[in-house]
C-alpha cells in the first residue's frame, strides 16, 4: 500500500489530527511533491473562508465554527492549532498560491445529523467503537498510546527520517488498512457516509486539476479513499440525508479546549507540548526546561541555571534508560518534578497547566463573517477596554467610574442573554453597593451563545432589553420577576424595567402564596440600592416593594406555625431574607412604620410556642441586634426556651436561630456572660439519653463559629463556676464569670495608652499647655 490510490494518482496524506510530527512530515511531502491543488478534510461550505487563513491577524489556534440559521444552537467546530497538519496545508497551499479545499461531509449535512454543539474536525472518534491509535500501540508492545505515537511519529529525530517524505504516510496507510479490514468501520457507520461524499468530491478535483492533488485528511480514511466504488453507489450512500441551512465563520480556540479532558473528541493530552515541538527551532528540550525554569521563578520557586542543566541531563538520560528515540514528555516532566519543584507534584500541576496545556487564545481578523450581535459585542470590547482572555481572571469595578460602569453593564446584559463571560465574585475590600467583582473567563462555545442570542437583536442593548421583556410575560413565578428587575436595574435597560414592572404587579397581586412574596422581596430591595450609583429611578419598584413587604408582614406568623423540621428551615432563611429586605427598604424609599410592623411581626414569632424553635430564636436574636429587645428581655426568653420542661431537640433548635449561622453569634456568648451561662447550665442538663439526638443540632450550631470564637467560649467554660455580684441590680451571679472588674489588671493598660496617645510626651505636653 503507498500513499497514492494508483502509480500517477492523488497523494494521500493520511495524518493524526492535532499532530506536531504529522504537520511536519505533511510539509516535508508537500515540499517535495508540490501539488497541483490541495485538499483538506473539513466542510465544503468553508471554502469561501479559507484565504483568511493567510491574513496577517489571524492567530491560531482557531476553529471553524458552524452553525444552523434557524437554530444556532445546533453548532459543530473544527479547531485548528498551529501545529495541525491541516492547518500547515492549508497555509502551505496559500503561500504558493496553490488551490486549496476542504472535503468531508457538507456542515449542512452533519449538522442535520448530530446533536447540538458537536466538535466537528473529528467527531467519529467520540463515539468509535475502536482506537486505532491504541490497538497500533498495543501491537508494538506500548501500554499507552500517546506514548506510542509520540515515539515513531512525534520524536522521530530529524536526521533520522528516510530519503521519501512521503514514505511515513504508507506505512501508515498499510496499517489503517489492515484495521479497517479486521475493525470495517470501527463502531461508526457515518463514516461511510462521509467517505462516499470525500470520493465524489475528490473525483471532481481530479477531474478540474488532474492527478497532482494531495489529500490531507485523517489517517484511518486513507483506505476508504483508496477503494474501488462507482459513483453511482457513492451517491446512493448519499441519497436522502437531512440537511439544514448553516453558515460558517473563524472563531478563536484555545489550547485548554484541544486538551482532552476539555471533552473535545480528537482532542490530545498536551496541546502545549506540542506547540512547543513543532513551534522551537532547535534544542527542543533545552527550551523546555528554561520555560518551565522562567515559570517556576515567577511563583517565588527557587530555581538555578544548574537546575536547568540538571533537568535536560536527567532527561535525556532517562529517555535512554527507556529506550526511547528522544526525550518525550513523561521524562521532560519527571525531570521538572525531580529537580526543580523537590519531588513535590504541587509546583508540578501549575506547569502542567500553564506549559503543558496553556491558555493561549487564538485571534481571527475583523474581516471574519459574523452575526450582528457578535460584531456589536467586538467593538464594545475595543471601545471598553476588555479583550477576551483564555486564562481566567479577576476584575475589580468601580461604578462611579464611567468605564468600569459601561464594563458591568455589558457583563450584566450578556449574562441575562445567557453569554456567562463574566460570573459576579465576592468582592475584596469595600461592601459598598459602587463596587463590583467579576470573574472572567472566555470560551470558544461563548460565540455559540451570541449566536443563539442574535434572534433577539443586533446590538447587546436592543437583545438584552427584548429577552428581558420576553421573559416577564412568560415567568413562571414572582421570584422570576423580581430577579429580572434587578437584572435590569444592573444592566442598564430602562425601556424593559417598564414590561417588568408591570409583570411584577401583575404577579404580586394574584401570587397570595406569603412564601413566594418572602422569596421575591430581598430582590426587589436590593434592586433599590442602585438608584444613586447607577442614576436609575426606582420610585416605581420602591411602591410595588412596600406593598409586597406589608402583604409579607401580616401572612407571614401564621405561615411559620406548625411546621416540620425541613419547612422550619426555609422559613428560617426566608425571615433572614425579608428582615434584611425591610432594612434596606427603610432607608431607600418612604415607608412609614414599615420597620415597627415588622418588629411586630418578629415579636409575635419569638413568643408563639407553635413556632418552630429554629425561628424563635432567629427572631428573638433580630430583635436584640436591632436594639428593641434588651438583655434582660432576651435573657428571659432564653431561660423559657432552654427550661426543663422544654423538649431538648426544640431547645436546640432555639439555639440554633439564636446563635448559629448568623454573623455575631458565637460573640454574642463571648461577650454575654449570662446568655452563655444560661446555655450552659441547659446543655449540662440534658438528659444523656436525649443528648445524642440533640448533639447533630449542637455540632451544626458551633461549627459555623470562628477558630478564635470557638477558642474563647471553651476558656470561658473550662473556668468553671465562679463567684461575683451581679452586672444588673437584682440579677443573680452567673457561674463561670468574674462579677466585678478587676482593676489591678485596668490599669496595667493605661501605660501603654498614654504611649500611644502621647500623654507622656515633654514637647506635646508643652503645646498643649
Amino acid at each position: 500500500m503507498t500513499p497514492r490510490a494508483a502509480a500517477d494518482g492523488p497523494l494521500l496524506l493520511g495524518v493524526r489530527h492535532h499532530g506536531p510530527g504529522s504537520a511536519r512530515a505533511v510539509l516535508a511531502a508537500l515540499e517535495s511533491v508540490r501539488p497541483r491543488a490541495v485538499l483538506v478534510e473539513g466542510p465544503p461550505e468553508g471554502d469561501a473562508l479559507l484565504p483568511l487563513a493567510a491574513h496577517s491577524r489571524m492567530r491560531p489556534p482557531v476553529a471553524l465554527l458552524a452553525h444552523a440559521v434557524d437554530d444556532p444552537g445546533r453548532a459543530a467546530f473544527w479547531p485548528m492549532a498551529g501545529f495541525s497538519p491541516e492547518w500547515v496545508a492549508i497555509r502551505w497551499a496559500l503561500t504558493h498560491g496553490v488551490p486549496v479545499r476542504f472535503v468531508d461531509l457538507p456542515a449542512a449535512n452533519s449538522l442535520a445529523l448530530t446533536g447540538r454543539q458537536e466538535d466537528g474536525a473529528d467527531r467519529e472518534e467520540r463515539g468509535r467503537g475502536i482506537d486505532p491509535i491504541g490497538i497500533l500501540a498495543g501491537a508494538a508492545g506500548y501500554d499507552d498510546p500517546e506514548r506510542w505515537w509520540g515515539d515513531v511519529v512525534e520524536h522521530r529525530a530529524a536526521d533520522g527520517g528516510t530519503a521519501d517524505p512521503c514514505a511515513p504516510f504508507a506505512a501508515l496507510a498499510e496499517a489503517m488498512a489492515a484495521l479497517r479490514e479486521a475493525h470495517g468501520d470501527g463502531g461508526h457507520p457515518q463514516d461511510a457516509v462521509r467517505e462516499a461524499c470525500m470520493r465524489l468530491q475528490l473525483r471532481a478535483a481530479r477531474k478540474e486539476f488532474g492527478d497532482g492533488i494531495a489529500v490531507v485528511c485523517g489517517a484511518w480514511h486513507v483506505p476508504a479513499l483508496t477503494a474501488r466504488t462507482t459513483v453511482a453507489a457513492d451517491r446512493a450512500l448519499l441519497k436522502g440525508i437531512p440537511k439544514v441551512r448553516a453558515e460558517l465563520t473563524w472563531v478563536p480556540w484555545t489550547h485548554r479546549r484541544l486538551a482532552r479532558h476539555s471533552g473535545y473528541g480528537a482532542g490530545i493530552d498536551s496541546p502545549g507540548w506540542y506547540g512547543h515541538l513543532f513551534g522551537a527551532p532547535d534544542r527542543p528540550v533545552e527550551r523546555w526546561m528554561t520555560k518551565a525554569a522562567g515559570l517556576l521563578r515567577d511563583t517565588d520557586r527557587a530555581v538555578s541555571s544548574a537546575d536547568v542543566i540538571e533537568a535536560v541531563r536527567l532527561a535525556a538520560t532517562l529517555a535512554a534508560l527507556r529506550g526511547r528515540p528522544a526525550v518525550g514528555l513523561a521524562e521532560a516532566t519527571d525531570a521538572v518534578r525531580a529537580v526543580m519543584c523537590e519531588g513535590s507534584d504541587v509546583p508540578l500541576a501549575l506547569v502542567r497547566d500553564r506549559l503543558v496545556v496553556g491558555e493561549i487564545l487564538g485571534e481571527v481578523p475583523d474581516t471574519a463573517p459574523a452575526v450582528p450581535l457578535q460584531r456589536d459585542l467586538d467593538r464594545q470590547q475595543r471601545t471598553l477596554r476588555l479583550r477576551p482572555e483564555a486564562e481566567k481572571r479577576e476584575l475589580e469595578l468601580d461604578l462611579r467610574k464611567d468605564t468600569d460602569a459601561a464594563r458591568s453593564r455589558l457583563l450584566h446584559r450578556l449574562r441575562l442573554l445567557g453569554v456567562d463571560w463574566g460570573e459576579p465574585a465576592a468582592g475584596r475590600g469595600s461592601t459598598g453597593t459602587f463596587r463590583e467583582s467579576w470573574r472572567l473567563h472566555w470560551e470558544p462555545e461563548l460565540f455559540v451563545r451570541i449566536a443563539e442570542a442574535g434572534v433577539w437583536g443586533t446590538t447587546v442593548l436592543g437583545a438584552a432589553t427584548a429577552r428581558a421583556g420576553s421573559a416577564a410575560v412568560s415567568a413562571s413565578s414572582l421570584a422570576r420577576v423580581t430577579a429580572l428587575a434587578e437584572q435590569c436595574l444592573l444592566a442598564g435597560l430602562p425601556e424593559a424595567l417598564p414590561v417588568v414592572m408591570r409583570a411584577l404587579a401583575d404577579r404580586a397581586a394574584l401570587d397570595a402564596d406569603v412564601g413566594h412574596l418572602a422569596d421575591a422581596l430581598p430582590a426587589l430591595a436590593r434592586s433599590l440600592r442602585y438608584g444613586d450609583v447607577r442614576s436609575t429611578d426606582t420610585s416605581a419598584l420602591g411602591e410595588v416593594a412596600v406593598g409586597l413587604a406589608e402583604r409579607v408582614c401580616v401572612g407571614l406568623p401564621s405561615a411559620c406555625t406548625s411546621l416540620d423540621a425541613d419547612a422550619a428551615a426555609e422559613a428560617h432563611r426566608r425571615v433572614d431574607g425579608v428582615h434584611g429586605a425591610i432594612a434596606l427598604l427603610a432607608g431607600a424609599v418612604r415607608a412609614d412604620g414599615l420597620p415597627e410592623r415588622w418588629a411586630a411581626v418578629l415579636r409575635k414569632l419569638s413568643g408563639r410556642d407553635a413556632v418552630a424553635g429554629v425561628i424563635r430564636g432567629r427572631a428573638t436574636r433580630l430583635l436584640l441586634d436591632d436594639g428593641r429587645l434588651t438583655g434582660s428581655e432576651a435573657a428571659r426568653l432564653t431561660g423559657l426556651a432552654l427550661s426543663p420542661g422544654t423538649a431538648p431537640a426544640d431547645a436546640a433548635a432555639w439555639i440554633e436561630g439564636f446563635v448559629g449561622g448568623a454573623a455575631g453569634g458565637g460573640l454574642l456568648l463571648v461577650h454575654d456572660e449570662r446568655l452563655l451561662g444560661l446555655v450552659d447550665t441547659w446543655l449540662t442538663g440534658i438528659p444523656d439519653d436525649t443528648f445524642t439526638d440533640v448533639l447533630p443540632l449542637l455540632r451544626r450550631t458551633f461549627s459555623a463559629y470562628e477558630p478564635g470564637v470557638r477558642r474563647a467560649l471553651g476558656e470561658l467554660v473550662r473556668r468553671g463556676p465562679g463567684t461575683g455580684t451581679a452586672h444588673e441590680e437584682g440579677a443573680p451571679a452567673v457561674p463561670g464569670f468574674g462579677g466585678a472588674l478587676d482593676e489591678e489588671r485596668a490599669d496595667a493598660v493605661v501605660p501603654v495608652l498614654r504611649l500611644l496617645l502621647g500623654l507622656d510626651d515633654p514637647a506635646r505636653r508643652a503645646a498643649t499647655g
